[in-house]
């Protein structure tokens, strides 16, 4: 940007215009200071950064302000504003501002007409003062950390306001809509967002001044009063936007939503309790562009002339409901339908073929979770507009096409009726990047044209009959997921795996051979799943080298011994709040997974020797599964050091001593075996011990408590590292019965898929 130096030019100059012009440098107010008739000026969108404002106080003429997109630095900017009484436009949005907001800084901004201030970082609470202002016509606070009730009475509020944006804020009190009875212009209100705010939209039968375009109440723990009996928004003639979502709210939909005299163009309802037959709904609207009523209780069916009813709809979420029946041919006629979302319903039948090769602008297309069937993809292989098609758990049957093309993007089609073989030889899909074909009766080789789609990052194939080896592929693959559990498989060439980008590999449950040291080329991987094969040798200590590793899965093989406990470290864990319990719960696991956790999983195979002192160390690890093999020796004291270690399986092996004390240190210990070993001594009972059932003890002969009579003494003030105390604290009666004896296993079978892919869903997990 090029700035002006002060002459007898400069001094003159109205505007100064750089909005969208990236700088990324320093700038300092006083430059603008000679510019003493400057009225106008602009420097929005340039990432620059800004820390003295003093030059502002000089610009006296000043009408329209926008620094917006940038950087402000420190809370003064606003206060060096407050003597520029010729003000009307302040545009601040995303300006990185901190700090409160100070009641003198706007007293004297009489012409203010437009405050911007939303996506900041502004604390506090909300000044009286802005309410205040006269001609005050829009003001945005949304996307902040304020704080506090709106200091807003219908006595000093500005008749001239049209837009007030509040929403995402800290806000709470009560927001009275009778306050607003008077603003003639208001517009739009957007209040969402403020989950302790309470929202009184009671007029005592008055019929208020204004007509809103916009109302935006999302989050807001609003009261059925918003729907139920005569309220305001049965006046709104020329409502445009309504978004109630994620209220709770419960009951019918009101009848003033969908009447002749309507003009919405945007509706969310989603994530509620209401109820009803969507029949109500299909009433012809010809502005309506956008309906989302998911999460509800909806029952009914799609109306057959869908397309009349809304002609110019862009999008449609009726997703998880009960909407039943079938898919109409008539959507194939909304011209503009860009996105549609009928997942987890009720709807049987075929998908019209129309739905997947002539609606123009359909790009995203969202039907798992129901009862549909057919042939997949209606038999349709050029598929020509769409980008994302998700087809999951329902009937359909039928190979896919030799010769698919189009733009797809995503493809989830598993948990279907899916047979035949798998030969992308002749697809023309560039652009491919997800596609599940998971669960369904696919047969034969995976073929080398796989390796075609240069584009893919996920790639599931698990639980099909696939045969044979992996293919060669001569091609960097840019695989990110690759999951082909549950197959027949039986070998692949050491270079598949060469300069991989791969970060989560699933291989369980195959007839893979032979050693694991093609793992190092793994350079990237976070998880890494081979249990149930038949891999053989020693555990090479080249896992070492794969910094970013934080869950390994190799039960149920051949493995022997491992060469090094190093290869357990892994300084690049960072636990960042994830939680977990193991006592029959349900629990949700986001995608943000891999960053929080680490486990291992080493059961059934046949390790043998002395359980490394080392793995002590491992001090973020969650879930530990060494059962079910041939260990001897003690358990570790080191152990204690696992602070975050929530599952401990030891069970089935030949390890002998006491249980160590040090152990009963462990608060976020659930589940525990030492089941079918040669353990000795007393049984702890403090901490956590004293929930764990006998199942945990059983089969060790020479384990008591005290309720056997047996005398146990006192824990010792010091002990040794390494060393483990002969006697253990005595312990009182257990009290629950809980089985550990597979519970990694099963945590990290059902875990691999939901977590780590772009279908992004959230796993509901039993354990």
């Amino acid at each position: 940007m090029y700035v002006p130096q002060s002459n007898s030019t400069t001094e003159g100059q109205a505007t100064v215009e750089a909005g969208g012009r990236c700088w990324s440098w320093n700038l300092s107010f006083t430059i603008f200071s000679s510019f003493h008739e400057l009225q106008l000026l602009d420097l929005s969108s340039n990432a620059a950064c800004f820390q003295d404002f003093d030059g502002l106080q000089r610009l006296t003429k000043l009408r329209y302000l926008n620094l917006s997109e940038n950087s402000l630095i420190g809370n003064n900017i606003l206060e060096s504003l407050g003597k520029l009484a010729s003000l009307e436009v302040i545009n601040f949005h995303s300006s990185s501002i901190s700090g409160a907001l100070q009641d003198s800084a706007f007293r004297n901004l009489k012409k203010l007409r437009e405050l911007h201030l939303g996506s900041n970082q502004l604390n506090g609470s909300i000044p009286p003062s802005l309410f205040e202002l006269p001609r005050l016509e829009y003001l945005d606070l949304s996307g902040n950390l304020l704080q506090g009730h709106i200091p807003i009475t219908s006595s000093i509020l500005p008749l001239s306001l049209q837009t007030l944006k509040l929403s995402s804020n800290n806000l709470n009190g009560t927001f009275y809509f009778f306050w607003l009875r008077n603003c003639t212009m208001l517009k739009k209100i957007d209040l969402s967002k403020n989950t302790d705010l309470a929202i009184d939209v009671n007029f005592s039968g008055r019929v208020p001044k204004f007509q809103l375009r916009a109302l935006i109440l999302s989050g807001c723990n609003l009261d059925n009063s918003i729907i139920t009996g005569p309220n305001f928004l049965g006046t709104q003639r020329h409502l445009q936007i309504l978004d109630l979502s994620n209220n709770n709210l419960a009951g019918s939909l009101p009848n003033w939503i969908f009447t002749n005299e309507a003009n919405l163009v945007y509706l969310d309802l989603a994530n509620n309790s209401l109820v009803g037959s969507v029949n109500l709904m299909w009433q012809y609207q010809s502005n309506l562009q956008m309906v989302n009523i998911s999460k509800n209780r909806f029952v009914g069916q799609l109306p057959t002339n869908i397309s009349s009813v809304f002609p110019n709809l862009t999008v449609l979420d009726a997703s998880y409901n009960s909407i039943s029946r079938y898919l109409q041919p008539s959507l194939c006629n909304i011209s503009r339908l860009a996105y549609m979302d009928l997942s987890n319903n009720k709807l049987t039948g075929e998908v019209p073929p129309c739905l997947f090769t002539n609606c123009s602008e359909l790009k995203i297309l969202k039907l798992s979770n129901n009862n549909l069937g057919g042939l997949i993809l209606g038999g349709a292989s050029n598929l020509s507009f769409i980008s994302s098609i998700y087809l999951a758990s329902n009937n359909f049957e039928g190979a896919l096409p030799n010769n698919l093309s189009g733009d797809l993007e995503i493809m989830d089609l598993h948990d279907n009726k899916l047979s035949g073989e798998l030969d992308a030889s002749f697809w023309n899909l560039s652009k491919l990047q997800v596609l599940s074909v998971a669960s369904n009766s696919l047969t034969g080789e995976v073929y080398p044209a796989i390796c075609k789609l240069t584009g893919l990052q996920v790639l599931d194939m698990s639980a099909n009959k696939f045969a044979g080896s992996l293919p060669n592929c001569t091609r960097k693959l840019t695989l990110d997921f690759l999951n082909m559990s549950s197959n027949t498989l039986s070998g692949f060439p050491s270079s598949f795996f060469n300069s991989s980008f791969v970060t989560v590999l699933d291989l369980r449950y195959n007839q893979f051979k032979g050693s694991l040291d093609w793992i190092q080329y793994l350079s990237q991987i976070k998880l890494l799943m081979l249990g149930g094969n038949m891999s053989e040798g020693q555990i090479s200590p080249k896992l070492c080298h794969l910094q970013y590793l934080n869950v390994i899965e190799l039960s149920h093989n051949r493995l022997s011994d491992i060469d090094d406990p190093s290869f357990m470290y892994n300084g690049r864990y960072d636990l960042q709040g994830f939680t977990f319990s193991t006592k029959g719960k349900l629990y949700t696991y986001g995608r943000s997974f891999f960053n929080m956790m680490f486990g291992i999983d080493l059961s059934a195979n046949m390790l043998s020797g002395e359980i490394p002192w080392e793995i002590g160390n491992l001090s973020h690890v969650k879930s530990l599964n060494l059962s079910n093999n041939f260990l001897t020796g003690r358990i570790p004291t080191t152990f204690a050091n696992m602070t975050d270690i929530e599952s401990l399986d030891l069970s089935h092996n030949h390890l002998s001593g006491p249980i160590p004390w040090q152990l009963t240190q462990l608060w976020s210990l659930e589940v525990f075996s030492v089941a079918y070993n040669k353990l000795s001594g007393c049984i702890p009972n403090s901490g956590q011990f004293g929930s764990f059932g006998a199942e945990s003890y059983l089969g060790n002969a020479n384990l008591h408590s005290l309720s056997q009579g047996s005398r146990c003494s006192a824990v010792p003030s010091s002990v040794e590292e390494g060393d483990v105390e002969d006697e253990e604290a005595s312990e009182d009666p257990i009290l629950y019965i809980i089985s550990a004896a597979s519970f990694v296993l099963a945590f990290w079978a059902t875990v691999a898929f939901t977590c780590c892919h772009s279908l992004g869903q959230h796993l509901i997990l039993r354990l």
